[in-house]
Order: C-alpha cells, then structure tokens, then sequence
C-alpha cells in the first residue's frame, strides 16, 4: 500500500496524529464531504492535539510511578470510612495544589489511604501537573544511597519540582538522624512552592514522637501541618471486607 506524499511529510514533521486523520478522511471520504475546509483541517488539528495530550499524560503517569491504577472516578463512597463528599470534591478540584497546600491522610490499616492518594495523584497528572510518589521507608533508603554515591543533592532538587509529592506509609518507624534532616530539607525546599500528600496509620498528634527530635520535629511538622488538609478515614479494613465478600475459587487454590 502506498503512502501518499502529504502523509509521509506529517509524519517527518512529527505529526502523526494529522496523519492518522487525515488517512481516515481519505478512506472515507463520504463521511466528511459536507464538511468546509477549515472544518476538516479543524478535525486534523484535534486529533494531532488529543494524541500530543495522550502522549504527556502518559509520561507523566510514567514519571510519577504510582503504586496502585486509582482514578477518582472509581472512589467507594458507599462504604463507611469517614469520608465527607464535598470534601473530597473539594480535593478532586485541585485548587489546594495550585496554592500549594498539603493533604495527610491518617487512619488504621486498610481503609485506602494509599489508593486515595494515588487517585489524586493520577488526577494530577491528567490536570497537567507533575507527580512524584514514593513510599517513606524506601525513599529514606534511595536517599541515603544517594548520599554515598553523589547523588544526594540532586535527588533532592527533583524532589522540589514536583507539582505533587505523595509520602506513602509514613511513620511505620521512628525516624534516624539523617533522615530527620532529609525529610527537613525536603519540605523545606517544598514549602509555599508545591503540595504534598502524606499517608500514615499514625494520628497527626503523635507525630511529633515519630520524628524522634523536638526541636526538627517543630521544624517538620511547622512546614507540613499548618497548610494541610486532613481526611481522618475510620471504619473497619476493606480489605478484610473484601476477603470475606469474594467467593473462593471453586479449584480450592488460597
């Protein structure tokens, strides 16, 4: 099959999108002969557009290596765990990212905290802005791998640019020095310039304690509480929910 000379040049120039369309119109030309020339050059340009779009989000999504698929539009808000709708409409929205507000989410166990999170942060990247996840115990690992390599300074700097850092699993363990002074510098850098989100089973007033030293604990928790939204989920685990509304597999396997 021929490639017809006005395809071929769309493609070099990297147009691929007014490509596809156009050989869609050529194929089928029936479907588009009522339409004017603007109209049909206007169809063109969206679908290099919608493709160029497409193409962002999914290195966004890439970059920012959420752990789990969640979209907002899939949000259980049926089963009880504390969650007030205008307020999650609230932060569907994403205005508090724009003012570079945070968000801590807190409560026991499986209630989703981490899956909330990743649906805001999948919001996010299809609002345009750059996400970065990462769980707390493994970021304080890449940090001080960072630090014995050279690296240190520079992961931090790209810790700062992000639109949104989600904190996953924060608090499981009492905090060392350097990563007291790594989590410091973190939100320090972050601080009036973008939103983090941060999700622990550990209530906001403990804290403190979790950090481990007062005087950086007042530090931290100044740069990261005083500008943030909570969502205090409760209720029973809906993973323990889940496994007990599944029916087994009728082969017997766990």
């Amino acid at each position: 099959m021929l490639t017809h000379p006005t395809t071929e040049r769309l493609i070099t120039l990297g147009l691929t999108g007014m490509a596809t369309a156009l050989d869609e119109q050529r194929r089928v030309p029936s479907t588009f002969a009522t339409l004017g020339f603007e109209e049909r050059l206007g169809l063109l340009v969206d679908r290099e557009a919608a493709e160029r779009d497409a193409k962002r989000l999914t290195t966004r999504l890439k970059f920012a290596a959420l752990r789990q698929a969640a979209c907002v539009e899939d949000l259980d808000l049926r089963t009880p765990r504390g969650i007030d709708r205008a307020v999650i409409a609230h932060l569907v929205d994403g205005a508090w990212i724009s003012r570079h507000e945070n968000l801590l989410i807190t409560g026991p166990t499986g209630l989703g905290k981490s899956w909330i999170a990743c649906a805001l942060g999948h919001k996010a990247c299809r609002d345009g802005r750059v996400v970065a996840y990462h769980r707390v115990p493994r970021l304080f690992e890449a940090l001080a791998i960072a630090r014995g390599d050279g690296r240190h300074a520079r992961m931090l700097k790209a810790l700062a640019r992000v639109d949104l850092l989600i904190l996953d699993d924060w608090g499981l363990s009492v905090l060392a020095p350097s990563e007291r002074r790594d989590l410091l510098e973190i939100l320090e850098d972050r601080h009036g310039r973008g939103s983090t989100i941060v999700t622990s089973q550990l209530p906001v007033e403990h804290w403190h304690e979790a950090i481990g030293d007062p005087t950086l604990a007042d530090a931290i928790l100044d740069r990261l509480v005083h500008n943030a939204h909570r969502l205090k989920l409760a209720g029973e685990s809906m993973r323990r929910h889940t496994s007990i509304t599944k029916p087994l597999d009728q082969t017997g396997q766990a």
